[in-house]
C-alpha cells in the first residue's frame, strides 16, 4: 500500500505577533584551572552573576585599567559542577519539550580550550549532554516506539508511515539481506582513547512519565558538521574505491513546504535504542575534523550538529497500530551543536590549513553575532531590518528557530585562566547581548481526534485474555474486560439552552463542537474506508495465493505421479541390477579361485625350471672341469713327447760330432808336425797384426755393468766337460748347451707415484666405484674428494685425479688414475690438463707349492733340457751376480 506523507502540525501558519516570548536563555560554566596556572581572571558572586577583573599580566592592566565587570547569566555553573547537575538545569527541559512535539535548540560558546566538547559528550563515566539527552528520550518511549520502518524519510525534510506489512517487508529487505555496496572504511585520524567507547559508560536513568500512551514515537539521528563554511555529513555511506579515494562531497540546505531549513542529502538513521544512537554517533566522531594546536591537543576544526528527530502518531481506534492520517503525525527537533572556539593567530601560531580553517571558524561566528545584534536592534526599536542569516551556513541552518520555530538555549564555556582574559570579555559580551533576543515561546501540539483514552492498554489487556482464554481451553469473558475498543464522537453535546436567537456565547461553542464533530467522523470514515481498502487488498492476496496455491499442487501432484513412475521404473532396474550384479560375484569368485589354481601351478613349473637349470649348470661345470683337466694331461703328454723326441735328437747330434771330432783328432795328428808359414817375415808380421787387431776389437767390447758374466763361466765349464772323457766306458757326457741371453739384472729405482707433491689433490671418485682395499695405495696428503665435480671445487685445487674402473678380460677389476693439473682460465674458470695415467691391478699369487710335472718341465736358467750341469745352476745366486773366476758360488 502507498504509505501516506505526513506534516507537522501547526507549523504553516507564522506565529500572530501576540504570542508570547522568551528571552534566549544563556548558561555560563567554567573550566577548572589547569596545573601551573595559579593566576584567575573570574570568579562566580552567585548563582547567576560572574565578576570579571583584568590580571596583573594582561596589556589591559598594564594600560591602568583595573576596573572589574560583573555579567548577569541565567545560571552561573562554578567549576565542582558536575555533568549531571548541568544537564538538569539545561538540556532536560528541552527534552521534555522534545517529547511532547516542540523543537529546541543547544549550543555551546566559548573560545578554544575552554570546554565545550566536553560539556556536549563527556567521558563515558561522567556523560555530558548529548549522551544524557539519549538516554532519557529512550528511558521515555521505551514501551511506546513503533516498528522500524514504519516512519520513513522521505528525502524532503518530512515523513511517510506505511503500515505493519510493508514496514517487515522492509525489514526483511534492509536488516536480512547482505549490503551490495561496501561501506567507505573509516580511518582514525587521531587517538582518542576511550573518549567515545561507551561500552563501559554509566547510563542516565532520567525518564519523562507525562507522555500520552496512546501514540507511537520513533527517533531519527543526523549528524553533520560545517568546515570551511561548507556542510558535510558526518554519517554517509558511500562506494569506497581504493585506487582513486573520492574526497567527502558538501552538501547543500534548502526549504521544506513549511520553509524550514534543511541540509538536502542528509542521511537520517532510525535508531531503536541508546547504544544504536551512540553507534552512529562514534561513527561521525571518528569523521570529524580535529586537530592540534597549541592552545588545545584536540581542537575541532569545524561546527558539528547532531539532531535528534521524534516522530510521533497516534494510534488507530482499535489501539493496534499506527493511524494512517495525513495530519496526525507530529514532527519535533532537538539540534544540539558543538561550535569551534575562536582563535587569535598571534596566540596559536597557525599557518596553512590551520590559519585557513581559524579564518572561517570566526567568520562564522561574526555572522552569528551579526545576526544576534540585528535581532536585538529589531526588537528594541521596532524596525525591519533583514536578519543576513544567508552570510554564514551556520546562521541559515537555524535562522527558523530565532524566527520562532523552537526554544533557543545556550551555553558559555569559560576559561578563567589569566591568559584568556582578553577573549573571555568578548565572549561575555556576546552572552550578554544574545540574552536580550526574544523567541517566540512554541506551543504543545494535542491529538484531539475523538479516539477512547487507554485504547492501547485495552488493546493489550483483550489480547491477554484470549491468549490465556486459549492456553486454558476457556471462552473469553468479555464482561469481565474493559470494552474501550470503540469508535467515539468526542464527548457530550454542551448545554444548548438559548435564550436569544443571536446569543453567541451558546452559538460558538456549538459550531466549534459541531465542526470538531465532523473533522472526528470524517476522520473515522477515513480511517474506515483504509481499513475497509486494506481488507479488501488482503482478501484479493490471500485468494491470489489460494489460487496460486491451487496450482502449485496440481503442478506438485503430476510430479509427484511422474515420480513414482519412475521411481517403480528404477527399482525394477536396481533388481535387475542387483541379480546381474550378484551372478558377476559368482563368476569373479569362480575366476580367483581358477587364478589361484594357475598361479600355483606356475610356481610349481617355474620351481622345476630352476632346478633343471641348476642341475644342467652343475653339468656343465663339471664337463667344463673334465675337459679342462683332460686338456691339461694332453698338454703335459705332448710336451713329455716333444721333450723325449728332442732327447734322442740331441744323443744323434752328440754321436755325430763325437766322430767328426774323432776325425778332427786324426786331422790334427796328421798336422802335429809344424810348417813355417809361406812368405817368411812378411807372414809372420801380417798374422800378428791380426791378433792385434782381434785383440782391441775384443778390448773394445765389454759387457753391461749390471750383467753377471755367465758366459765366461759356462764357456770353462763346457770347455772342461768337453775335455774329460766319461768313466766307466758309458756314453760321453754331451756339452751343455750354450745359456740363453737373459736380459741383464738390474735393481730398479722405486718409482714413487706422482700424487705426492705439496699441491692439494681433488680427488675425483664417482659413485659406482668399488673400494679395493690393497695395501699399496696412491699417497695424497692433501685432497678433497667428491663425488660430483663443481666448479667451485676446481678453483680451490691445484691437482686433480679421476678414478676410474674396468673388467679385464680374465675377470678382475683394473683400476685407472687419470691425473692431471688444475691451470685457471681467464673467463674465471678452471681447465684440467692431464699428464699421467696410472694402472692398479690386483692378482692372487696362489699355492706355493709347485706339482711334479712343473718342477719337471720348467726351463732351469733358460736352458732346455733334461739336466744341466751342477756350475750352470748354482753359479748364480737370488741376486744374479756371477762368482769369481776360481768357480765359487756367491753367498746371498
Amino acid at each position: 500500500m502507498k504509505p501516506v506523507r505526513g506534516k507537522t502540525p501547526k507549523k504553516t501558519p507564522r506565529k500572530p505577533k501576540s504570542a508570547p516570548k522568551d528571552p534566549v536563555e544563556v548558561y555560563c560554566r567554567l573550566r577548572p584551572l589547569e596545573e601551573g596556572q595559579p593566576e584567575r581572571c573570574c570568579s562566580p558572586i552567585s548563582s547567576t552573576t560572574l565578576k570579571i577583573w583584568a590580571p596583573e599580566s594582561s596589556q589591559v592592566y598594564k594600560s591602568g585599567n583595573y576596573k572589574e565587570q560583573e555579567y548577569t547569566f541565567k545560571y552561573v555553573f562554578d567549576e565542582s559542577t558536575s555533568q549531571k547537575a548541568l544537564f538538569d538545569h539545561v538540556a532536560l527541559p528541552l527534552t521534555d519539550d522534545l517529547l511532547h512535539g516542540k523543537n529546541g535548540l543547544l549550543f555551546t560558546y566559548g573560545i578554544t580550550g575552554s570546554g565545550k566538547t566536553h560539556t556536549m559528550t563527556g567521558v563515558p563515566t561522567d556523560g555530558g549532554i548529548l549522551p544524557r539527552c539519549l538516554d532519557v528520550v529512550f528511558n521515555s518511549i521505551h514501551e511506546l516506539q513503533a516498528r522500524k520502518y514504519v516512519f520513513k524519510p522521505d528525502k524532503a525534510n518530512m515523513f511517510d508511515v506505511q503500515c505493519e506489512a510493508d514496514a517487515m517487508l522492509e525489514r526483511q529487505q534492509k536488516d536480512i539481506a547482505a549490503p551490495t555496496i561496501p561501506k567507505t572504511p573509516t580511518t582514525p585520524r587521531r587517538p582518542r582513547g576511550d573518549e567515545f567507547q561507551y561500552g563501559s559508560r554509566v547510563a542516565d536513568h532520567t525518564k519523562i512519565c507525562n507522555l500520552d500512551e496512546d501514540n507511537v514515537y520513533s527517533v531519527f539521528v543526523s549528524y553533520v558538521e560545517i568546515y570551511n563554511n561548507y556542510v558535510y555529513d558526518l554519517l554517509e555511506e558511500t562506494e569506497y574505491d581504493g585506487v582513486r579515494p573520492r574526497p567527502p562531497q558538501s552538501k547543500i540546505m534548502r526549504e521544506d513546504g513549511d520553509r524550514n531549513m534543511y541540509v538536502s542529502g542528509g542521511s537520517e538513521v532510525e535508531v531503536k535504542s541508546t547504544e544504536e544512537a551512540f553507534e552512529v554517533l562514534w561513527r561521525g566522531q571518528k569523521r570529524r575534523r580535529v586537530a592540534h594546536t597549541v592552545l588545545n591537543t584536540e581542537s575541532s576544526r569545524s561546527h558539528s550538529v547532531f539532531n535528534i528527530r521524534l516522530v510521533q502518531a497516534p494510534l488507530d481506534p482499535v489501539g493496534e497500530e499506527v493511524l494512517m492520517d495525513t495530519e496526525a503525525i507530529c514532527i519535533s527537533q532537538l539540534s544540539l551543536v558543538d561550535l569551534a572556539g575562536s582563535e587569535r593567530t598571534n596566540r596559536t601560531n597557525n599557518a596553512g590549513d590551520r590559519l585557513r580553517e581559524a579564518g572561517n571558524i570566526n567568520s562564522s561566528l561574526m555572522a552569528l553575532r551579526n545576526c544576534i545584534e540585528t535581532l536585538r536592534e529589531n526588537q528594541i526599536t521596532g524596525s525591519n531590518k533583514i536578519v543576513p542569516y544567508r552570510d554564514s551556513k551556520l546562521t541559515h541552518l537555524f535562522k527558523n528557530y530565532f524566527d520562532g520555530e523552537g526554544k533557543v538555549r545556550m551555553t558559555v564555556c569559560v576559561n578563567p585562566a589569566a591568559a584568556d582574559y582578553e577573549e573571555s570579555v568578548h565572549v561575555m559580551k556576546f552572552a550578554e547581548l544574545t540574552q536580550e533576543v526574544q523567541v517566540t515561546r512554541p506551543t504543545e501540539v494535542h491529538f484531539d481526534l475523538g479516539f477512547t483514552p487507554g485504547r492501547r492498554r485495552a488493546n493489550q489487556m483483550y489480547k491477554e485474555a484470549i491468549k490465556k482464554a486459549e492456553e486454558e481451553g476457556t471462552d473469553v469473558n468479555l464482561a469481565a474486560l474493559p470494552l474501550p475498543l470503540q469508535y467515539s464522537l468526542g464527548p457530550p453535546f454542551p448545554i444548548l439552552e438559548m435564550r436569544d436567537a443571536a446569543d453567541a456565547s451558546v452559538l460558538r461553542p456549538l459550531v466549534q463542537f459541531l465542526v470538531d464533530r465532523e473533522n472526528r467522523r470524517n476522520s473515522l470514515l477515513r480511517d474506515l474506508t483504509h481499513k475497509q481498502t486494506q481488507f479488501r487488498n488482503d482478501l484479493i492476496v490471500v485468494e491470489n495465493d489460494r489460487n496460486s496455491l491451487r496450482q502449485r499442487v496440481d503442478f506438485l501432484e503430476a510430479e509427484l505421479d511422474a515420480a513414482l513412475k519412475r521411481t517403480d521404473r528404477l527399482e525394477r532396474q536396481v533388481r535387475e541390477s542387483q541379480k546381474h550384479l550378484s551372478d558377476l560375484e559368482k563368476a569373479n569368485i569362480n575366476a580367483e579361485a581358477d587364478r589361484a589354481h594357475l598361479q600355483y601351478e606356475l610356481a610349481d613349473k617355474n620351481m622345476k625350471i630352476s632346478q633343471e637349470q641348476m642341475r644342467n649348470d652343475r653339468l656343465k661345470m663339471k664337463c667344463r672341469s673334465k675337459i679342462d683337466l683332460e686338456r691339461d694331461k694332453m698338454s703335459k703328454e705332448m710336451i713329455k713327447t716333444v721333450r723325449n723326441t728332442e732327447a734322442e735328437m740331441q744323443s744323434k747330434m752328440w754321436e755325430r760330432e763325437q766322430k767328426l771330432r774323432a776325425v778332427r783328432e786324426i786331422l790334427d795328428s796328421e798336422r802335429a808336425t809344424p810348417r813355417r808359414p809361406a812368405g817368411g817375415k812378411a807372414a809372420l808380421a801380417a798374422s800378428s797384426a791380426r791378433a792385434a787387431v782381434a785383440a782391441k776389437h775384443a778390448a773394445k767390447i765389454q759387457p753391461a755393468k749390471s750383467e753377471p758374466r755367465l758366459n765366461f763361466v759356462g764357456a770353462r765349464v763346457r770347455d772342461f766337460n768337453s775335455r774329460t772323457p766319461r768313466a766307466g766306458g758309458s756314453k760321453p757326457r754331451s756339452n751343455s748347451p750354450p745359456p740363453k741371453g737373459s736380459a741383464p739384472v738390474v735393481n730398479m729405482r722405486h718409482r714413487r707415484s706422482r700424487s705426492v707433491d705439496a699441491g692439494v689433490w681433488l680427488d675425483h671418485q664417482p659413485a659406482g666405484n668399488i673400494a679395493m682395499g690393497t695395501v699399496m695405495q696412491p699417497k695424497m696428503r692433501k685432497k678433497k674428494s667428491v663425488n660430483h665435480l663443481e666448479l667451485k671445487d676446481t678453483k680451490t685445487s691445484s691437482k686433480y685425479v679421476l678414478t676410474h674402473q674396468e673388467q679385464r678380460s680374465d675377470g678382475g677389476i683394473e683400476t685407472k688414475l687419470v691425473k692431471g693439473d688444475c691451470i685457471p682460465t681467464a673467463g674465471g674458470g678452471t681447465a684440467v690438463v692431464f699428464n699421467d695415467v696410472e694402472v692398479l691391478n690386483q692378482v692372487s699369487p696362489g699355492s706355493r707349492k709347485r706339482s711334479a710335472d712343473e718342477r719337471i718341465d720348467r726351463p732351469i736358467n733358460g736352458v732346455d733340457g733334461e739336466w744341466t750341469d751342477v756350475e750352470t745352476r748354482c753359479a748364480v745366486g737370488i741376486e744374479g751376480h756371477h762368482g769369481k773366476l776360481s768357480g765359487k758360488r756367491t753367498r746371498i
